[in-house]
């Protein structure tokens, strides 16, 4: 890209993060606004796909990222009344750290890496802001211009639009396409692992599947702690967010004749935050101008494939080495899209088959292969390899 002007990330997310990270490694000045006033622990577990530490390693921090994760095991499905393994193999890890070279997925816990991601950008020099909430932008042949509801502005070569599911850019660039509630929410909560010790019995993590539910739980924080997500189908309309509370009571009867590890760590669980599921349309085109999406602001999806964040790092990833490739900046957004857009429209669709598939009314009748966590060529792309 032929500018000296700044790449306007908005969000300090994983992508934003990691866009932020490829973009001052390549040499290319880079700004991060971030709308929260302080850059605060929020978050439970996530999946940590193969393809984003692909490119943690291109980006010379996947031991630090290891560091803080550990290994995921085969992904045991496990039937919700019997715990009888209908795919993958029993975890028996110890849910300590590795060195980070097995290509293998990880489990973590999303503070702990966006802390390694914003040391690593920082250490780059990488500015972020916060208290930065975006209400507006302007465009032209040259370079865009953010303006925030603090009364500030910034001005770069590009604007990307990292901000999530309820993306502030993605809304100026396509008004009235409004996030999508799935009729799924999310049980979410924590257990100490002395607490949950009598419930882990069938190994470090397992995901429980059933008639419109599934459960998941995996060691996380070198196995001091739990991370616990109840999926759950419904007719209820719930919001999205970190201020929604849920009863231990509620939760129980959600699972209700469940294996009794499943109702024993509803029993511990700390404070629970129940969290309405959303995804988007998927869009014709991410970028306008000057202007472009990456990670849940393009395609957020449902959780069961794990994959969101994985996706939003893949993207930050695509999107620097195309502004570092292509001398015009048009051009380099197209090439970005070209690159991401198939994959990321096909995990969306994997996604949700996902959770028809592990939600079937009978899981006696669950057949592995029909499940798109069982598609190695999807589940092992590396983004670095294929390139842009």
């Amino acid at each position: 890209m032929r500018t000296n002007d700044p790449v306007l990330v908005i969000g300090a997310g994983l992508g934003g993060l990691t866009a932020a990270i490829a973009l001052a490694r390549a040499g290319l000045s880079v700004e991060v606004h971030e709308a929260a006033s302080e850059l605060r622990e929020t978050g439970a577990g996530l999946t940590l796909g193969r393809g984003a530490q692909h490119v943690f390693r291109d980006l010379g921090i996947q031991r630090e990222v290891a560091a803080i994760a550990c290994p995921a095991g085969a992904l045991p499905f496990l039937h919700y009344q019997n715990a009888r393994l209908l795919m993958g193999a029993p975890d028996r890890g110890d849910g300590r750290a590795d060195d980070g070279v097995s290509d293998i997925v990880r489990h973590c816990y999303r503070a702990d890496l966006q802390t390694v991601l914003i040391a690593a950008a920082e250490r780059l020099g990488v500015a972020i802001q916060t208290g930065r909430r975006l209400i507006g932008l302007e465009q032209n042949a040259g370079k865009v211009i953010a303006r925030f509801a603090d009364g500030s502005s910034a001005s770069g070569s590009v604007l990307v639009g990292a901000d999530g599911v309820r993306s502030a850019v993605r809304a100026l660039l396509f008004p009235g396409d409004e996030p999508r509630y799935t009729n799924h929410l999310a049980y979410r909560f924590l257990v100490p692992a002395d607490q949950a010790e009598p419930f882990m019995a069938l190994g470090r993590s397992a995901i429980f599947i059933g008639p419109k539910r599934t459960f998941n739980r995996y060691t996380m924080a070198g196995g001091k702690v739990v991370n616990c997500a109840g999926l759950v189908e419904t007719d209820e309309v719930v919001g999205e967010g970190w201020s929604i509370s849920a009863s231990r009571d509620e939760v129980a009867r959600a699972f209700a004749g469940w294996h009794p590890d499943v109702l024993g760590l509803i029993e511990q669980a700390g404070p629970i935050i129940k969290w309405g599921l959303y995804d988007r349309t998927p869009l014709p085109r991410w970028s306008v101008g000057r202007v472009t999406l990456l990670g849940d602001a393009a395609h957020a999806m449902l959780p069961f494939l794990g994959a969101g964040a994985a996706m939003a790092i893949e993207d930050g990833w695509a999107l620097a080495r195309a502004l570092q490739l292509e001398p015009e900046v048009e051009t380099a957004l197209a090439r970005y899209e070209a690159a991401r857009r198939p994959r990321t429209e096909l995990l969306h669709a994997m996604s949700k088959r996902q959770g028809e598939v592990t939600q079937a009314i009978n899981p006696d009748t669950f057949v592995p292969s029909t499940a798109p966590l069982s598609n190695e060529a999807v589940m092992g792309f590396n983004p670095v390899e294929a390139g842009v």
